[in-house]
């Protein structure tokens, strides 16, 4: 290995600080950390329709706002709570992401009290194992000859 850094060429990232640190220490590093694949998640959601370099931008006001992402706390939010989450600036402001997110830390309680481990579930979708793709060639699909 040569240690030279080799970037996606995503569209903006060039340049980011913030876009750069995330593509090299956390974009395609594993994750067993429950709790931080749960934030991951909720992130995820809120990012439907949106670039990633906003929610990356939001990052903090969403920390912030969902108490650290602690599943614990979430899953209390009542519509008290709910109400300064639609009237925070900091963070997308969508009635149906943050009634998921709060569902989603009630969901992901009620696995914990089950015996679940969010972690473990989500990783047996791919065996425990790290899933590396490996395109030769990105292009149009082209009909196999018959």
């Amino acid at each position: 290995m040569t240690g030279d850094l080799i970037r996606c060429g995503w569209r903006g990232m060039a340049g980011d600080p913030l876009y750069e640190a995330y593509h090299d220490s956390e974009w395609g590093v594993p994750e067993y950390d429950s709790r931080a694949l749960w934030e991951k998640l909720v992130l995820d959601g809120f990012q439907d329709g949106f670039a990633w370099i906003t929610i990356l931008r939001k990052r903090d006001a969403f920390r912030q706002a969902f108490a650290g992402f602690d599943p614990d706390v979430v899953a209390r939010f009542g519509e008290a709570e709910r109400a300064a989450l639609m009237a925070n600036p900091g963070i997308v402001r969508s009635n149906a992401k943050i009634d998921a997110a709060i569902s989603g830390a009630r969901i992901y309680l009620d696995m914990r009290a089950h015996g679940e481990d969010f972690s473990q579930f989500l990783w047996r979708f791919t065996n425990g194992r790290v899933v590396q793709n490996k395109w030769s060639e990105i292009g149009p699909l082209r009909a196999q000859p018959g």
